[in-house]
């Protein structure tokens, strides 16, 4: 007597809504939230299929998508522009295997000479980060934003639109528009010391030369980056202690 032996069909992975992406993320990327997953799907890093009511599904697959550009966004500062060039290109690794280190250095920041970008009204950007007007009044007070005003609307762009985010979590924690003052400070002496360092080259004349100096700027930047925050991490460590 023969008996037959039959195998269950490979069990399908199941998709996951944008909330269960969030919370399922959440722990390894704190900062993240519905609004920004939205705003990658926006700048066509995320393409996850709809339902015929319109709600999004996110397969196993689009997850490791996510969890590499978050990654990539946290660990290396990179921005979106060369994140979207490095998924097409196959560059970026896997989550799931180490990243191999780059014998040519850190990877740079992008310093684009080119116009803001996008530009965001109040009323979105108070939506997007969740930030109180009063914030954002504040920041604009000490300087740390200062927006664009065009046909009497006060517009954003998307390096401002994410300072306001980030200040919107730090006053979670009792930090003011005030306190940033030493944020302020720090960044735009910085900014003084690349500038006395690499001026003459930024404005000259040559081309070949202006985009040498543009991508060493770019380099000084991604250093001096990552040496504010070993100084930032080594001192915190102390505080730990």
């Amino acid at each position: 007597m023969s008996t037959e032996v039959t195998t269950s069909p490979p069990r399908k992975e199941k998709a996951l809504t944008i909330g269960a992406v969030v919370k399922q993320l959440e722990r390894e990327f704190p900062d993240i939230s519905i609004s920004k997953v939205r705003y990658l799907e926006d700048q066509k890093l995320l393409s996850p299929r709809r339902t015929p009511g319109g709600y999004r599904l996110y397969t196993p697959a689009d997850l490791d998508r996510l969890r590499t550009i978050l990654r990539l966004q946290r660990d290396e500062f990179l921005p979106l522009r060369v994140i979207r060039q490095e998924l097409a290109a196959g560059l970026a690794e896997s989550p799931e295997t180490p990243p191999v280190p780059d014998a040519r250095g850190p990877r740079r920041a992008t310093v684009a000479l080119r116009g803001p970008g996008s530009m965001y009204r109040l009323e979105d950007v108070l939506d997007d980060t969740g930030a109180d007007p009063s914030l954002v009044k504040e920041l604009e007070d000490y300087g740390v934003i200062k927006g664009e005003r065009r046909d009497g609307e006060q517009l954003y762009d998307d390096t401002e639109r994410e300072i306001i985010r980030a200040v919107t979590e730090l006053k979670r924690f009792g930090v003011g528009g005030r306190n940033l003052r030493v944020f302020r400070t720090s960044a735009d002496r910085e900014a003084a010391l690349l500038e006395q360092i690499l001026a003459p080259a930024l404005r000259s004349r040559n081309p070949e030369r202006r985009k040498e100096a543009v991508e060493a700027l770019e380099n000084l930047a991604a250093i001096a980056s990552h040496l504010k925050h070993l100084l930032l991490i080594r001192d915190l460590r102390k505080l730990a202690r």
